[in-house]
C-alpha cells in the first residue's frame, strides 16, 4: 500500500490488476483485503481457471460492493489498469506494455523467476524495486516500535 500511495498519492478510485496464482497467492489476498478498506477501487483478476481467486475472497469483494471481473487475458486488461501485481504464470514484456497507461505501476513481491522480463526493469512504471524499499522501511519502523526505540 505504501508504494501505491507514494507513487499515485491515493489509495481509492484505482483499477488494480492481480495476475497469476490468485488461488494460493498470500500476497494477492492481503493486497485485496487491504485495498477493500478504500472506496471506489475496481479489481481485475487475471488467472487461468485452475488458479482463480478462492470463493471466500470473491465473497469479500461482493460483500464490500467492489466492482471486479475475472479474466485469463493479461494483454487485453493492461490498458485499464492503474496498478498491476504479478506473480507466476504470465510473463510481462515490454511488448505487452505498449497499450498500458503511462501512470501504471507494476508491483511484484520479488524475487522473480521469469514473470517479468528483465527489459521491463528499465520501464519507469516498474515499481517493484521501490516496493521492496518501502517494505524494508516499514519492517524497520515496526521493529523499532516493538522494541520501544521509536521517537513517537
Amino acid at each position: 500500500l505504501l508504494t501505491i500511495h507514494r507513487t499515485l498519492g491515493k489509495l481509492s478510485g484505482l483499477t488494480i490488476g492481480v495476475c497469476g496464482d490468485l488461488k494460493f497467492g498470500r500476497t494477492v489476498h492481503s493486497l485485496i483485503d487491504a485495498m477493500l478498506r478504500y472506496p471506489n477501487n475496481r479489481y481485475i483478476l487475471i488467472s487461468p481457471e485452475e488458479l482463480r481467486l478462492p470463493e471466500y475472497e470473491i465473497e469479500k469483494l461482493k460483500e464490500a460492493g467492489a466492482e471486479f471481473k475475472e479474466t485469463k487475458d493479461l494483454e487485453a486488461s493492461i490498458p485499464e489498469l492503474d496498478y498491476l501485481r504479478l506473480k507466476d504464470i504470465y510473463v510481462l514484456t515490454p511488448e505487452k506494455l505498449k497499450n498500458a497507461k503511462e501512470s501504471l505501476g507494476i508491483l511484484h513481491p520479488l524475487p522473480r523467476v521469469n514473470e517479468i522480463s528483465v527489459q521491463v526493469d528499465q520501464d519507469k512504471r516498474a515499481k517493484y524495486f521501490y516496493q521492496t524499499l518501502c517494505g524494508k522501511q516499514m519492517r524497520m519502523a515496526l521493529i523499532l516500535k516493538l522494541l520501544g526505540l521509536d521517537k513517537d
